[in-house]
């Protein structure tokens, strides 16, 4: 159904200062639940889980999906794993990627080996098939990692602007539902 959001930086940052990083996903929801209600869902660093490796040198935040136990607060439509890596240089961790899963690894700052060959550097995204039953990831220097994993839909995709859907008539729609309100107003101090 889609629903009206800001992703500005806070005021604060104009008034003092200062450095936002944003990292938008689109993620594709199933044909049969595009049109459910929807929600918005904040999860900060205060109440994300999160679990620690054995000697300390590496931290994973859970944003959506399970890991050691731990499962985030938020769930989606189809099967679906999202995590941020805090790295120490030296430390290592193997991710696991569930069967039919595609899955990537997006470097956010740093340098790190997977899979005990491949070097990755910042800003790099490195993208796994069905390929496997984990992902191994190594820090040659800190770094931040995000990973992600989910089962493919399957099913048509047509995007226009902000709308993902599965036709360009349900595209049309979104806009006429766009321009009527349906999605809310974005109402800012």
């Amino acid at each position: 159904m889609g629903i009206i959001h800001s992703e500005r930086p806070p005021e604060t940052i104009f008034e003092k200062g200062g450095v936002q990083e944003i990292i938008q996903l689109w993620i594709n929801t199933p044909a049969a639940h595009k049109m459910d209600q929807p929600a918005y869902i904040p999860l900060n660093a205060d109440n994300t889980p999160h679990i620690h490796s054995e000697d300390d040198l590496v931290k994973v935040m859970i944003h959506t999906g399970e890991l050691g136990g731990l499962k985030s607060p938020i769930e989606g439509f189809s099967p679906l794993n999202i995590y941020t890596l805090f790295m120490t240089k030296g430390g290592k961790y193997d991710l696991p990627v569930a069967p039919h899963h595609n899955a990537f690894l997006y470097l956010l700052d740093g340098r790190i080996i997977v899979n005990g060959e491949t070097q990755i550097e910042r800003n790099h995204v490195t993208t796994f098939h069905h390929e496997g039953s984990h992902v191994g990831v190594e820090a040659l220097e800190d770094t931040r990692v995000m990973f992600a994993t989910g089962l493919p839909l399957k099913e048509p995709v047509v995007s226009h602007g902000p709308f993902v859907m599965n036709t360009q008539t349900e595209i049309m729609e979104a806009f006429k539902d766009y321009r009527m309100g349906k999605m809310g107003v974005l109402i800012e101090d």
